[in-house]
């Protein structure tokens, strides 16, 4: 851990790590204001990056920008700062999202050093579209797994067959509906990036991330090309059990919505740390009766937010990220 001064060099750092984090389509549907002389940093969300097909409530553009909330506290953390969290500080100004108060440690409040050990995946956190290994996860990994979650007020459940099986369903069942409604894959075509656009990219899903085709198996892992043409990209066969996990909260709105991007983040940074590939989907949850259908059958409560892919296999590649003074305001 590096002891630095907070200076606005400082800052940039910590939000150039923030944006590492992952988002829908890779959106980044995140902006920053840093207030010098309070030494706060402001989380807005971006509307102009919003998916209103897709997304109509912003559940996940707010999961997103809770990801990122997340890494920054963690390159705080790892910075040897303290960082102290307000979740939608205003009432009357819903797209200010987080207010984070930075200052230094005292001998009663030190930086979190859970958090600063984690830093060095949000570096190599990467969404892999490829297949894993028919290897299963060893229980302390899961625990591990479970742990993160609850410590940022969610909930991480491995489902049982059964309940997989009825989780794969519903993917089965959104790829189906992307088909039958003509503005289905609007978002995805306004976010994915192919040919030479990819080279160029600061935002969306290059066709170098989508991942081979999906041959067979019944991993959940979205193609991102659809009917389109993309060069050098073979078919291959996927894993027939993937290993699947769902993040829920116990509520359902803004603040519970950041609470499981920060949980989703903290879970896949040390699943990074432990050695797993990992891929999301929410394309089975964008319709709210659909989340219903993925609870937990035996308790029947909590919000469902994200399906988690996990396993042992090649890591994805880096995603491209805008430029920080594209996000960051100073003042």
């Amino acid at each position: 851990m590096a002891s630095r001064p907070l200076d606005d060099r400082t800052v940039t750092t910590l939000v150039a790590e923030a944006t590492a984090a992952p988002s829908m389509h890779n959106a980044q549907p995140w902006r920053f204001r840093y207030r010098s002389a309070e030494h706060l940093v402001l989380l807005r969300a971006d509307p102009d990056r919003a998916m209103p097909h897709s997304d109509p409530d912003n559940r996940a553009l707010l999961i997103g920008c809770g990801a990122a909330l997340f890494n920054l506290r963690v390159a705080a953390a790892y910075a040897d700062l303290v960082a102290d969290v307000t979740l939608l500080p205003e009432r009357g100004d819903p797209l200010l999202l987080a207010a984070v108060q930075l200052s230094a440690p005292l001998p009663h409040r030190p930086a979190d050093t859970e958090l600063a050990r984690l830093h060095p995946a949000v570096r190599q956190r990467h969404t892999s579209r490829h297949p894993f290994a028919e290897k299963d996860i060893p229980e302390d990994v899961r625990a591990a797994l479970r742990d993160a979650a609850a410590r940022e007020g969610a909930v991480l459940l491995f489902p049982g067959a059964w309940h997989a099986e009825t989780v794969l369903d519903l993917v089965r069942d959104a790829e189906s509906r992307d088909v039958l409604d003509p503005g289905g894959n609007e978002d995805v075509l306004r976010w994915t990036r192919l040919g030479t656009e990819a080279d160029t990219a600061v935002d969306g899903i290059p066709d170098y991330a989508f991942g081979a085709r999906k041959q067979d198996g019944r991993a959940p892992v979205r193609d991102f090309a659809g009917r389109r043409a993309v060069a050098d990209r073979g078919t291959t066969a996927f894993e027939d059990v993937p290993h699947l996990a769902l993040l829920s909260t116990r509520g359902e709105g803004p603040a519970d919505w950041l609470r499981a991007g920060q949980a989703l983040e903290r879970v896949l940074l040390e699943a990074t740390l432990a050695g797993l590939a990992t891929s999301l989907t929410s394309h089975p949850l964008e319709e709210p009766e659909l989340r219903l259908l993925a609870r937990d059958p035996v308790s029947g409560t909590g919000q469902v937010h994200m399906v988690l892919r996990l396993g042992y296999g090649p890591p994805g590649p880096a995603t491209p990220r805008r430029s920080v003074k594209d996000v960051l305001e100073i003042t």
